[in-house]
């Protein structure tokens, strides 16, 4: 079964509702809750970035918090893995690859190019360079770290007879979380910068782990020693899957891409 063809159609539906998800964990239940339990007074959230009239380093630090928050639930629930269909099962290695990756990856994006979450959160300490540098650290270490448990819940998907299988997987939802960024991004009312310099590359930089695995998957010739029960069979097409994918492609295009404000 694992080495029938997965539906590419659904696959890219999974992909966009797990970016979608990313995003919304991290501007609004992230930065947008944490402004108003912080006594915001106005607040406006879109795809790339939430602004309101109050600056605090537990606002700029939540949206990350949020997102390793959620990837450890994620996590959590792929422990029994069995109980899922392999387009359910899928979701959730995503959700939690996309979290993960982008809690992690801003830690190295701010400690590298000094903008960002946590180049604002980090502001005003010093000596600046070693909160910098330790901020750098502490993302290789932690995004590598996240590479290796987004590695073994993929684990499962591994076919010898379509090795090709795991790159489909992976590739997919780089592309399309990259896409579904940059649409979302061109109508926000902050401008195009914060697409160029946010959107985008807390997006393709911080999934650019998931070019990567396929080739870190490739160490051995076997499916790692898996039965054929524990291997997760093909995904198939799912028209709830993609109409639902669709709707909320457009939705956070369009109206979450424009902006939300609430006073």
């Amino acid at each position: 079964m694992a080495s029938a063809h997965d539906d590419r159609p659904t696959m890219i539906a999974v992909s966009a509702l797990a970016c979608i998800l990313g995003d919304i964990l991290h501007e609004g239940l992230g930065h947008g809750v944490t402004a108003w339990l912080s006594g915001a007074q106005r607040i406006s959230v879109s795809t790339v970035a939430m602004q309101c009239d109050i600056d605090t380093r537990w606002i700029s630090a939540s949206g990350t918090v949020v997102n390793l928050l959620f990837a450890a639930i994620f996590w959590i629930l792929l422990f029994k893995p069995r109980r899922y269909k392999p387009i359910t099962h899928y979701f959730l290695v995503l959700a939690m690859a996309g979290n993960l990756f982008t809690g992690t990856g801003y830690f190295l994006f701010s400690g590298v190019f000094n903008f960002g979450d946590w180049a604002a959160v980090i502001q005003g300490w010093q000596p600046h360079w070693i909160w910098q540098l330790g901020l750098a650290v502490l993302g290789v270490a932690s995004y590598y770290a996240s590479m290796l448990v987004v590695r073994a819940t993929l684990r499962p998907f591994r076919s010898d007879e379509n090795p090709r299988r795991l790159r489909g997987l992976c590739w997919t939802p780089y592309f399309t979380d990259g896409i579904l960024a940059g649409l979302g991004g061109l109508l926000n009312p902050i401008g195009l910068f914060y697409v160029i310099a946010s959107a985008l590359p807390s997006t393709l930089g911080a999934n650019a782990g998931l070019m990567s695995l396929p080739s870190m998957m490739r160490q051995s010739n076997r499916s790692f020693g898996l039965s054929q029960e524990e291997q997760v069979g093909p995904i198939p097409r799912s028209p709830a899957w993609i109409a639902t994918a669709t709707v909320a492609g457009l939705l956070f295009i369009f109206v979450l891409g424009r902006g939300l404000t609430w006073s």
